[in-house]
């Protein structure tokens, strides 16, 4: 790694043994490289089911009046592949995660699927080095400032339909969504890339093709309203 693991501890606010801390920013190809070593695979599950609690727990108890569909909505955007890699970045997480030849020669340091899982390993990996409570204060500093700003996360925001209607009304042709997996069946990941009348819109990252999609419709989005022409998404059930 380049930079001591004692600056990214400070950073986090929080005290993890030197092993387990490892074995939080190790990513599989990086141990299938090292004759298959440990994951981070395991924190990262035990890591989101904190997350998902920690989130939900504020959720209800900071929106009394707030209907069980919008709740779900917020909770989605505030733990999304890209809310999550974002906090990652913020973080310079990516400069600490062991990782393969295959994926430092991709970037993938800078990989939201990876910065994202990346992030809930570490916060299992706070939970095994100290308890609950801890974890759960660790979530709410990351994430507690997102959820007052989910909607313009996109919260519940039906991307995909959204940049339908805007190529449509720029007549800009017609949209694709390349997508492709990666990774063993129990923990894939997918990258999807937008094309609108064959040229490359935006991107996104997920762990499902829906997921990724929506990512990239977002980005796209993003990047052909930045002229100032397109109208604010409206919200859908659909969401992720």
């Amino acid at each position: 790694m380049t930079s001591s693991t004692e600056e990214l501890l400070k950073r986090l606010g929080v005290s993890i043994d030197a092993g387990t801390l490892r074995l939080a920013l190790t990513h599989r190809s990086y141990a299938y490289e090292n004759g298959g070593i440990p994951t981070n695979e395991r924190l990262e599950f035990l890591g989101d089911s904190i997350l998902g609690f920690s989130v939900t727990d504020a959720l209800y108890r900071d929106n009394p009046a707030l209907p069980e569909g919008d709740l779900a909505k917020r909770r989605s955007a505030v733990v999304s592949t890209r809310a999550l890699a974002g906090i990652g970045r913020s973080l310079g997480i990516g400069e600490y995660i062991y990782l393969g030849q295959g994926e430092k020669l991709t970037d993938g340091k800078n990989k939201a699927s990876i910065l994202a899982d990346t992030m809930e390993a570490l916060i299992g990996a706070t939970y095994v080095s100290n308890d609950i409570e801890t974890a759960r204060q660790l979530v709410m500093r990351l994430i507690g400032p997102l959820l007052q700003d989910a909607a313009a996360l996109g919260a519940g925001t039906d991307w995909k339909t959204s940049i339908q209607e805007l190529a449509a009304s720029r007549q800009l042709g017609s949209i694709y969504y390349a997508v492709e997996g990666s990774g063993p069946d129990h923990a894939r990941t997918f990258v999807a890339v937008l094309r609108i009348g064959g040229t490359d819109y935006g991107q996104g990252a997920g762990r499902s093709k829906k997921e990724a999609e929506q990512e990239a419709a977002a980005d796209a989005w993003r990047k052909l309203s930045a002229a100032g022409e397109a109208s604010v998404p409206a919200e859908s059930e659909a969401g992720l």
